[in-house]
């Protein structure tokens, strides 16, 4: 489990990273123009604090990774990131509608790794929590 969790914990820095691209990649100089400035402005706050919390959980992988692995505290930490992990799957599957991906080859690849992502997060955290 420890290089499952040095794996994620790289997978999920370069996920936080790449957030830096996203107002450029959908236009949101553009696209929330037309949004009050406080809702505008929220949508770059909360990107930023996704990336950031995603950022946080993969130098907690890497860092602390015998921590999460074999301490009490450390397993309840995964089974946290493990649940929030199996709702974004949830969002992924269920509520991103399918005209957003359907019949759009990149977007249709982007999907299935991101489902693909989800679920490997979320069946190795919880596979910590639940190891005796």
């Amino acid at each position: 489990m420890e290089i499952q969790l040095k794996i994620i914990g790289l997978l999920l820095i370069g996920l936080s990273i790449l957030h830096i691209i996203f107002p450029k990649y959908f236009n949101w100089k553009e696209e929330l123009f037309s949004l009050s400035l406080i809702n505008r402005q929220m949508m770059y706050v909360h990107m930023f604090f996704i990336a950031l919390v995603v950022f946080m959980m993969g130098i907690m992988c890497l860092w602390l990774t015998n921590d999460l692995l074999n301490t009490p505290l450390g397993k309840l930490i995964c089974l946290g990131i493990g649940i929030f992990w199996m709702i974004r799957l949830y969002v992924q599957v269920f509520v991103y509608e399918a005209i957003l991906w359907k019949s759009k080859q990149f977007e249709t690849g982007i999907h299935i790794v991101f489902i693909m992502a989800w679920t490997y997060f979320s069946l190795i955290f919880f596979m910590i929590y639940f190891k005796s």
